[in-house]
């Protein structure tokens, strides 16, 4: 080379013709391309990876990067002489060749053997300082609009370039990130060494940024603001990296902006998956909040189309459930709540109902292991105060049961879409008829069209198609049945009526015809028989009042009686009479005189244990008037006969179970009226020994006791009816698989109007409970009676 550095240009054209006559000139080409590739291989690239030491001090991997391209690029302008007269030597060549051609650039050549010679000695630890060089840059990039005003808050240190403020580097940086991309760019080194570093450290600005920006923020959209940041921040910083420091395109080729625009469209979707997985992860709250976190869900609706993730939420989302809301820790009405939040937060987020199937199995599961949940449906229903069930039923939407019914006479089959593909395919849907409507698309042109056509809608009629419910709908569903809620209707709207003291139904009339919109008016018939009980008593009551025979008996009390038919109220609680003390009892029995008087053949049967008793009560320092229930006003009144009264005493004269009255003294005990001297004695306390609870409160907490019998209750005691059937069968055949006492039930015991259905579930629990309490033996799958 230094023969080549000494000659002069006329000498040196002289040598290069003597080397064209003598057609060397590929010759001393490949001679000069292989020794550049042996100095580089021995002396320049091991100098260029020395530069690459592991560092934790991003400040010093800054500085050797920058160094180590900075000697890179010398070496490379030291080699351009050199490259110039190969050019020239080519130029001259004796064969012709194009000197647009990239395989004919004698400095493309070299730049590939730079490249190769680069790559090919690849240290394991070199994208440590490429990641601290450009995370210095990309953190000064995205400080450098708002330094200014961090410098005047914080006056100690940037934020950019984490020096002193006196003594900040920014600038600095920024010029040295620009010159270092150019000399790649210049070597064609850029997208070799750095690519897969940028994607990583971008990916994780991307992740970090999303997660500052959304993190428990539901209440703001955040789609539009992530893709303006994406494009002013890290597009932005993009460009000017592939352009040298300027900020348009303009200044690249097209294969580098078509390259830039490629790897936007691919941040753009990791853009949308990380929102999409942060947005899942906090999708249960989101449920809870909602609507006040609808724009989240609509963001999540827009990214779940772009991305497919969906079987990722299904499982995240059902996880959540389990973990934060179906344990016993949680109240049957929140949980009735948070469901609700659910099907309206999946509802708008995936109007097909896939989602919102797939998701709250568990849920449903869950709701029918707990007793308590029809009730807290009907209490939720019938809340004056403002509620999601309450608002839904004065809507007044027609209930939709899932029971394989489809009224595809609305279907507009030319907007006829297939369920998504992550729907079940166990449950049978829409499938056929969309078959067919998809097929008359098709031969729209063809004669047979119109008979394809009925053929499909008729099949569709006979299908199951996904109707997406509303809320109350959703609920039913559930259980698969109305009946639970109706009955459960029928007994909350007995102890409402039972527990009121006066005949005031409007309340009750508008649930009423409300429920009858949505239930229908046959299942709610017994439920407006008992609200004309209460308006016939109403003018029954007053009708004896008015009676003059009544009224010249001597009224030692007013009395009023709600009159009830018996056969359509739901059963009771109590099983045992309560003996009333006699002054109350004669003057019911003039009450039953003047009601009979009336009616003619006509009696009445009384509930002593329940109604309400207004006592006023006078002792020696004070006076109550006070609210009760007919036991707490009987055990009172006894204590104004005998001052001491024992507990089985007492309950022999009330004729009522010990545990049950004992529970009940207990309200008078509270009070400062009674005192337990002994165990299960009792005395009046004329005098007051402290400072008591107000009565009124001690009597709501007693009357939110219902007197009717639970759900649970009244489907066993329905459930005894099949139990002389089961015993006659296995009487007469010996033994009998499950299978068949569960046809033969269905054949003699299950017909007739007012007949009481079993599913086989339920009726192998009931024989099951039998074995139990050995009134049954199982043997294998038969069932027998034990032998006496």
């Amino acid at each position: 080379m230094a023969t080549d550095e000494e000659c002069t240009e006329e000498e040196f054209a002289n040598l290069a013709e003597d080397v064209r006559v003598l057609k060397l000139s590929q010759f001393v080409e490949d001679i000069v391309i292989h020794h550049v590739e042996q100095y580089m291989h021995w002396h320049v690239a091991p100098a260029f990876w020395e530069k690459f030491k592991n560092t934790e001090d991003g400040q010093r991997g800054f500085e050797l990067f920058k160094s180590a391209v900075d000697g890179l690029y010398i070496k490379f302008t030291e080699f351009l002489p050199v490259l110039k007269k190969l050019e020239y030597l080519r130029r001259n060549k004796d064969v012709a060749t194009d000197p647009s051609s990239a395989e004919n650039d004698i400095e493309a050549r070299f730049k590939l053997v730079v490249r190769a010679t680069l790559l090919s000695q690849l240290p394991l630890c070199h994208e440590c300082i490429i990641e601290q060089f450009y995370k210095i840059a990309f953190n000064v990039f995205c400080n450098s609009d708002n330094s200014s005003q961090d410098i005047s808050v914080n006056d100690i240190q940037c934020i950019g370039c984490a020096q002193g403020v006196d003594n900040c580097q920014c600038q600095m940086i920024v010029y040295m990130f620009h010159e270092t991309n150019r000399k790649l760019i210049e070597l064609k080194l850029l997208e070799r060494l750095v690519g897969n570093v940028l994607t990583s450290l971008i990916h994780i600005r991307i992740e970090n940024h999303v997660i500052q920006t959304c993190d428990k923020t539901f209440d703001v959209s955040q789609l539009i603001p992530l893709e303006n940041w994406l494009e002013t921040v890290v597009m932005n910083w993009l460009i000017r990296i592939y352009s040298g420091g300027f900020s348009k395109t303009v200044a690249l080729s097209d294969e580098v902006r078509n390259a830039i625009n490629k790897f936007k469209q691919k941040l753009s979707h990791f853009l949308y998956e990380t929102y999409t997985r942060i947005r899942i992860d906090h999708l249960f709250n989101i449920i809870i909040e909602y609507p006040e976190s609808q724009p989240a869900v609509d963001d999540l609706r827009i990214c779940l189309e772009r991305t497919d993730q969906r079987k990722v939420l299904v499982k995240n989302l059902q996880e959540a459930i389990k973990t934060r809301l179906l344990h016993p820790g949680v109240n049957t009405p929140d949980i009735v709540t948070a469901y609700i939040a659910a099907i309206k937060a999946l509802k708008h987020l995936d109007p097909t109902g896939v989602l919102l199937e797939a998701v709250t199995e568990p849920i449903k599961s869950y709701l029918r292991s707990r007793e308590d949940t029809v009730r807290s449906v009907v209490n939720s229903l019938l809340d004056d105060s403002p509620s999601e069930l309450a608002d839904e039923l004065v809507k007044g939407e027609c209930l939709q049961l899932d029971d394989g019914s489809a009224d595809d006479e609305t279907d507009d089959w030319e907007k006829w879409m297939p369920d998504p593909v992550d729907a079940d395919p166990g449950r049978p849907r829409n499938f056929i008829s969309g078959v067919l409507k998809a097929v008359c698309v098709v031969w729209a042109d063809i004669y047979i069209y119109i008979s394809v056509l009925n053929i499909g809608f008729i099949l569709s009629a006979k299908s199951m198609q996904r109707k997406v419910s509303d809320i109350i709908s959703t609920l039913v569903n559930v259980y698969g049945s109305q009946d639970l809620f109706v009955n459960e209707y029928r007994t909350l709207l007995a102890d409402r009526l039972l527990s009121q003291l006066n005949y005031h139904t409007e309340r009750e009339i508008r649930h009423l015809e409300l429920l009858k919109r949505r239930f229908g008016e046959n299942q709610l018939h017994y439920c407006e028989v008992m609200l004309k009980d209460v308006y016939d008593s109403k003018r029954i009551d007053g009708n004896i009042h008015s009676d003059t025979s009544y009224n010249l008996q001597r009224e030692l009390f007013p009395t009023s009686a709600l009159i009830l038919s018996a056969q359509f109220w739901p059963p009771f609680k109590e099983d045992w009479q309560l003996k009333l003390p006699n002054i109350v009892q004669n003057q019911l029995n003039k009450y039953v005189k003047a009601f009979e008087a009336l009616k003619g053949n006509r009696t009445l049967c009384w509930k002593p244990h329940l109604g309400n008793v207004s006592l006023e009560i006078e002792l020696k320092d004070r006076k109550l008037d006070i609210n009760v229930t007919p036991i707490h006003a009987t055990i009172i009144l006894h204590f104004q006969d005998k001052n001491e009264w024992a507990l089985q005493d007492l309950a022999e004269v009330m004729h009522a179970p010990a545990t049950v009255l004992r529970r009940k003294v207990t309200f008078w005990v509270s009070q400062g009226l009674l005192k337990e001297t002994s165990n299960d004695v009792y005395v009046l306390q004329e005098e007051s020994t402290s400072k008591n609870r107000l009565a009124t409160d001690i009597v709501e907490e007693e009357e939110t006791e219902s007197v009717m019998a639970s759900a649970s209750d009244q489907r066993e005691e329905e459930l005894q009816v099949f139990w002389s059937y089961i015993v006659g069968m296995l009487t007469n055949l010996d033994s009998m698989p499950i299978e068949r006492i569960h046809q033969m039930l269905k054949m003699f015991a299950s017909q007739g109007p007012g007949a009481v259905e079993c599913g086989l579930p339920e009726l192998r629990q009931f024989l099951d409970r039998k074995v139990r309490e050995h009134q049954l033996l199982l043997s294998g799958s038969f069932y027998r009676l034990p032998k006496s």
